[in-house]
């Protein structure tokens, strides 16, 4: 009996090994697939076009003559390449009790299609450069090309050469307004809960375009167009949609930028995303900026956030990542 118990464990030890060595194979082929995803080419030239187009029209504030040309130029945009544009107007109210209105854009693809996907960007910007060095600039506003701009130039790439290859995938790209008005650090407001800030993703995670509306998942891109590019799992998204950021992050290693998209699990942060888990229960993660440096990126809610900032390349690796992420459900 002693020799068969030793017979077993060693069978039972080899099927362990070679049931390891599947799996190691297994995770590199699936990794291996990813490169070879057939996707749209993303190109960096226009995406960048994009951001500048935006920063060109001056600070995207609340009720500001640039926010409302701005955001007719991404209407009028996503009109030529999406099935249906929904504008979803709202009304709301800053930290000091202003009342502001605010428009969120949200282009569909592929309406009939059940399995859906949700990318997201704020396209406003800061009223305030709190975070200036200089203290005389802390309540002038910021042009946002990084942070609002870039995210929202990828998307719109991502719109224009989503239909150059067949999908059966519905998406639905959401451009939030009024994320960026929170308090600033200047000013003393009684908002414990940062519902100061997002505001217009909190309408739509309540109310969203149509009712009982609902995705499989969603990206929001935040911050992704420094030159210094640097993306770590953010902790909300790791609580509501780890199977999908842990996906995004295959990807990324896949296609050789786990060097920028690193395997780290950091702090939570308040962003769209919170409110869209929250409120409409979709399982969405957060593609943001993270220096450990700094808080986000070196210029955040300064008066260099500008397009001396913003990286080609790096606009051209998100998009590439969100792309591949899209059509490997295909």
């Amino acid at each position: 009996m002693g020799n068969k118990l030793n017979i077993f464990i060693i069978f039972v030890l080899i099927l362990g090994f070679l049931s390891c060595k599947k799996s190691e194979t297994e995770t590199q082929i699936t990794q291996l697939n990813y490169t070879n995803v057939e996707t749209p080419t993303f190109n960096a030239d226009s995406a960048y076009s994009y951001v500048k187009a935006q920063c060109d029209f001056g600070p995207r504030t609340p009720m500001s003559k640039a926010s409302q040309l701005c955001g007719d130029y991404l209407i009028n945009f996503m009109k030529q390449y999406a099935d249906t544009v929904y504008v979803q107007t709202f009304s709301s109210k800053l930290w000091d009790g202003t009342n502001v209105e605010g428009r969120n854009i949200i282009a569909s693809f592929n309406p009939q299609a059940s399995d859906r996907v949700v990318l997201a960007a704020h396209w406003d910007s800061r009223l305030w450069a709190d975070e200036d060095t200089n203290e005389e600039n802390h309540k002038k506003a910021i042009d946002g090309a990084n942070d609002g701009a870039s995210g929202v130039g990828v998307l719109m790439e991502i719109a224009r050469v989503f239909r150059q290859k067949e999908n059966s995938q519905g998406v639905d790209i959401i451009f939030f307004d009024l994320e960026d008005q929170g308090t600033p650090s200047w000013a003393e407001s009684d908002v414990e809960d940062q519902s100061d800030w997002c505001l217009g993703s909190q309408h739509w995670s309540k109310t969203p375009h149509y009712p009982f509306y609902t995705a499989n998942y969603g990206i929001l891109l935040d911050m992704v167009g420094y030159k210094n590019l640097r993306f770590t799992k953010e902790g909300l998204s790791m609580h509501y949609a780890a199977s999908i950021m842990n996906k995004v992050w295959d990807i990324a290693a896949a296609k050789g930028y786990s060097n920028i998209f690193i395997n780290e699990k950091t702090y939570p942060i308040m962003d769209d995303h919170h409110w869209v888990n929250m409120y409409a229960k979709i399982p969405m993660i957060d593609i943001v900026q993270n220096d450990p440096t700094c808080s986000f990126f070196p210029f955040w809610h300064t008066m260099q956030d500008n397009m001396d900032n913003i990286s080609k390349e790096s606009l051209k690796i998100v998009g590439d990542v969100c792309l591949t992420t899209i059509f490997s459900n295909q």
